[in-house]
């Protein structure tokens, strides 16, 4: 183990968030099983306080996990000089078997994670926990997830070695046809041809995100188009967005962006990225509870609010990646 802070700070997040994640899933089971907002008896007058305790925790443990990516991708990119071969955060996750595992993981639990939030906000505007049940089901499908995460981020910190030899971002996102791993694949696709695709599947984003906001229809389909375009949009850093980024017709690594040298970047352009699907799912999340009478007259607003955001932050992630390109001296 490398004893680092950033080390420290990762291992203590994760088992914070797994301890309370399991805290609060414990009770979510009884709260399954047992609540009653019409029943005066003793055990929803207990389950009533728990929750409104439990609920509050969570806001602040699902908000340090979606915190917690950030933070591992940083660390990361930190210890990149400690590893021969590794130049960015791309290497360091290669050190042993666990680093991507754990990323991928800390991806889907951060889209988990803030769909929770999402719900747990609109069942404290209701005055009978409407979706109380809802969220805490949510929560026990998480927890196995969050569990997990913790498990695999303790065994790769905890078995880093830094006499290891590790690959470099230039071998792990090659576009020679030598080059094997998802990675390579990635960076092997056609950089003007995913251009295209990547314009074409965002217009049609916003598109369908701005006419669910000023028509009420299609929320459904917008929740899975945000979806669908957030994956396209990290395939696309790989592709293409990182060239201009770098300047150079080679290099496709998707952590070098993060970096000084290129003014922190790849944190701005994933912070919005990953803001604006957590808000497009959310609008499909809660759109089956739009005619819960303790909600009417809140959540169609909400709900609103949250198209905006995300088709806010896709155009402003839009915008940034047309700013690289324009202002590169790249010429594909």
């Amino acid at each position: 183990m490398i004893l680092h802070p950033t080390v420290i700070a990762n291992l203590l997040a994760s088992c914070i968030v797994s301890f309370m994640v399991l805290y609060a899933s414990y009770y979510g089971v009884q709260i399954l099983r047992h609540w009653d907002i019409r029943s005066g008896d003793e055990l929803q007058l207990i389950l009533e306080r728990k929750t409104y305790l439990i609920s509050t925790l969570l806001t602040f443990v699902f908000g340090l996990q979606l915190l917690s990516l950030f933070l591992y991708i940083f660390t990361a990119d930190v210890l990149c000089p400690l590893f021969v071969g590794a130049m960015c955060a791309a290497g360091t996750l290669n050190v042993n078997e666990f680093g991507y595992p754990t990323l991928v993981l800390k991806i889907i639990n951060f889209i988990l994670a803030g769909i929770w939030l999402v719900l747990n906000y609109a069942d404290n505007q209701g005055y009978d926990y409407p979706l109380i049940k809802i969220k805490y089901l949510l929560l026990v499908f998480i927890a196995p997830f969050i569990v997990l995460e913790t498990a695999l981020a303790s065994a790769y910190f905890l078995n880093m070695e830094a006499d290891v030899i590790t690959s470099c971002c230039g071998s792990l996102f090659s576009a020679e046809e030598t080059a094997a791993g998802l990675g390579s694949e990635i960076a092997a696709l056609p950089a003007r041809t995913m251009m295209w695709v990547f314009y074409a599947a965002m217009a049609c984003t916003l598109a369908v995100g701005m006419y669910f906001y000023f028509r009420q229809k299609g929320g459904y389909l917008y929740a899975l188009v945000s979806l669908l375009v957030f994956a396209l949009a990290l395939v696309s850093i790989v592709s293409f967005i990182s060239l201009y980024i770098y300047e150079l017709p080679t290099h496709h690594c998707p952590f070098c962006i993060i970096m000084e040298e290129y003014d922190y970047i790849g944190y701005l352009l994933y912070i919005l990225l990953f803001g604006a699907v957590v808000a497009g799912i959310g609008i499909g999340a809660l759109l089956p509870f739009r005619h819960v009478p303790s909600l009417q007259n809140v959540l169609g607003g909400f709900i609103r609010r949250l198209a905006l955001a995300s088709v806010v932050l896709y155009a402003a992630f839009t915008a940034l990646v047309t700013y690289e390109i324009i202002s590169s001296n790249l010429i594909m």
